[in-house]
């Protein structure tokens, strides 16, 4: 994507609705539920082939997300954040993690810079054999709040045959029907990828709650900071494998770092709804340190056979009542079981090999 600080006003929109366009197949995974999702007959079933209908079916993959690299390194935590969890993971020590680094196009087959939206998910086994999943994105917020928002802006989205792209009037009528949506916006028309997975930084966007050995609770947000500075993506001459091949590079001369930083809710902060940030002087914590180490392949990594569902999470930590964070654990597993049955697609065309 240019790099260009003179883009024009149709630019900008276009930009905001092709970010919107692959966030709402992420955030499609988003909104699952085992059954009937609020007020109205919404399931992950419809949810789903909704999704598949705008990016297709490519068996074997994940349905939002599907082309990425595994990773593996550790967690060295200072223990900073001990006093306000249970969770043994907060206290000082390092910890294993295995996670993933994917881009947002919903074909796997897609360039990895193609699109500007880029994930992480972790998992992180403690010493007492609790899991803690993970799934960041680098968008700060979401646009809409609820599992139903969702769907509709999957409808907004679907593609015209005959283009390929999204309509830009119906996609500006779904947004300006959600005011909620003007904090994403702003952010999707400003931000400028970098041109490094190792220098992108991945946020928890929902929030969840921290629990200590009292019983009290502190909302939490949290975000992956890179420790690399960023350069910005330039403007052609891209290989289609290139954010791979650069983290399989820059692993060469040593591993890579983020720092994991905590944000935490004030009394008046609503802690439910992810289409707001929090003011910017609420106390920040950084908790510890990510450290990459190795990266293989996804279809050859231990990546590919777990579901990142954020809401497997150790004693100590528990899930905000943002609807759109309860609702994604089964479309996790909805989305699990439907690869699973289809079988693992073989290694061509995968992107970078280790």
């Amino acid at each position: 994507m240019p790099n260009d600080p003179d883009l024009t006003r149709n630019q900008r929109l276009l930009r905001g609705v092709a970010i919107a366009g692959v966030l709402s197949g992420a955030a499609g995974l988003f909104a699952w539920s085992a059954g009937w999702l609020g007020a109205y007959p919404l399931t992950s079933a419809q949810l789903i082939e909704r999704m598949e209908a705008n990016a297709g079916v490519h068996p074997g993959y994940r349905r939002a997300h599907p082309r990425g690299i595994c990773f593996s390194g550790y967690l060295e935590m200072n223990g900073s954040l001990a006093p306000l969890s249970r969770a043994s993971l907060l206290e000082p020590g390092r910890v294993q993690v295995l996670g993933r680094l994917s881009v947002g196009a919903g074909n796997p087959h897609a360039a990895d810079t193609s699109v500007p939206v880029r994930s992480m998910a972790l998992l992180v086994r403690q010493p007492d054999g609790q899991q803690w999943r993970m799934a960041m994105n680098n968008p700060p917020v979401l646009a809409v709040r609820t599992p139903e928002d969702f769907y509709e802006q999957l409808g907004a989205m679907r593609p015209d045959p005959a283009t390929g792209k999204s309509d830009p009037a119906r996609v500006k009528a779904f947004f300006d029907a959600h005011p909620e949506s003007d904090e994403f916006r702003a952010w999707a028309a400003s931000y400028r990828p970098s041109d490094s997975f190792a220098s992108t930084a991945y946020n928890s966007i929902n929030a969840f709650l921290l629990v200590d050995a009292k019983g009290q609770r502190q909302a939490v947000r949290w975000s992956m900071v890179p420790q690399l500075a960023a350069t910005p993506l330039g403007a052609a001459g891209v290989a289609d494998d290139a954010l791979q091949q650069d983290l399989l590079l820059r692993l060469q001369s040593g591993p890579l770092r983020w720092t994991w930083r905590f944000v935490l809710a004030g009394a008046d902060d609503d802690v439910d709804d992810p289409t707001h940030s929090w003011p910017a002087e609420r106390r920040q914590v950084e908790a510890g340190t990510l450290v990459v180490e190795q990266a293989r392949a996804q279809l050859e990594g231990d990546c590919y056979g777990f579901n990142f569902d954020p809401l497997v999470l150790p004693q100590g930590v528990e899930p905000s009542g943002d609807a759109i964070l309860r609702a994604r654990s089964s479309a996790y597993a909805q989305s699990y079981r439907r690869r699973t049955l289809e079988g693992q697609p073989s290694s061509q065309h995968q992107g970078a090999q280790p």
